[in-house]
């Protein structure tokens, strides 16, 4: 069973979040002076991508690998380095922005192989899988959900978890509502429509939704409660859950698509959005770690 929990919000935060998501373009915040941008390991499956750690990180509690959104066609590296950052200080764990392959030039599947390469070529390091954690928003959750697929499919090991932040799990789903999201619903044919250049949007692993979802690691879904993909991430979690993947749907009440961006802020220009955010997932990911951490000493006493 998936279990949801209801981000409330008060009355004044969603315009908040929403006005920083545009300050975001009009004046973006800087990458802290104290990340650390050096490689923590040599090979990343021949991807490019950063490596960003935050003070305190450590490589030994594992590795975070980041897959940013932008429709599958763009990207916006400062940004994304410093969502890292913000990934790589609630994990403990030094992050990886993987720099995908991009449509219209390089269409499905070619993303998805990008991120595949990356977690492989950790593998091969010798990080173990249960300490990989992949996290993606909006294109980005879509492909780390797809990845987790073929993954699957090919008998290679899971990551530990996995946190799609406003994927789309349905690329052949016409999404309605939102009035207020970020995104319009007459989007999302046209992203869909460059990105699979032909493939067809009802199958997976490129819609994640019709996919064999059995054994994906543990998922924390985040969606935002205007959001297009609202009743989207609520299928998946439904669906995932039904094929025995423990899920925690976070439903963040009155913010928009990606609203997560909030995070990007220093501290002291940080929504209490962002920081619910930030907390979810440490609080999570420890979670996950307890039982791994009592098998581990009940084999070494």
């Amino acid at each position: 069973m998936s279990i949801i929990t209801r981000i409330p919000a008060s009355p004044r935060e969603p315009d908040a979040v929403r006005a920083q998501m545009r300050q975001v373009f009009s004046d973006p915040p800087v990458l802290d002076g104290d990340a650390d941008l050096r490689p923590v390991l040599p090979d990343t499956g021949g991807v490019p991508g950063t490596w960003v750690s935050a003070v305190g990180a450590r490589a030994e509690e594992g590795v975070v690998v980041y897959v940013h959104g932008g429709g599958f066609s763009f990207g916006n590296p400062p940004m994304e380095r410093i969502m890292a950052h913000r990934l790589s200080e609630a994990t403990g764990r030094p992050a990886f922005a993987v720099d995908y392959r991009l449509a219209p030039a390089h269409p499905y599947p070619a993303a998805v192989e990008d991120v595949l390469a990356v977690h492989r070529s950790l593998l091969g390091q010798g990080v173990p899988a249960g300490r990989i954690l992949l996290v993606g928003e909006s294109a980005g959750g879509t492909l780390v959900l797809s990845a987790l697929l073929r993954l699957g499919e090919a008998g290679d090991p899971m990551p530990g978890g996995a946190v799609p932040v406003s994927p789309v799990t349905d690329l052949a789903a016409k999404p309605v509502g939102g009035a207020r999201d970020s995104i319009d619903p007459s989007m999302m044919e046209p992203i869909a429509a460059q990105y699979l250049a032909g493939a067809r949007p009802d199958r997976a692993p490129q819609s994640p939704i019709y996919g064999d979802l059995r054994g994906l690691p543990p998922l924390l879904l985040a969606v935002g409660g205007d959001e297009i993909l609202l009743q989207d991430a609520h299928r998946f979690a439904e669906a995932a859950s039904a094929a025995g993947v423990p899920v925690n749907l976070d439903v963040y009440e009155g913010m928009p698509h990606a609203f997560h961006s909030a995070v990007l802020f220093a501290e002291d220009a940080r929504l209490p959005t962002a920081t619910t955010f930030l907390s979810r997932l440490t609080g999570w990911l420890a979670a996950l770690r307890e039982p791994a951490d009592r098998t581990q000493t009940a084999v070494s006493s």
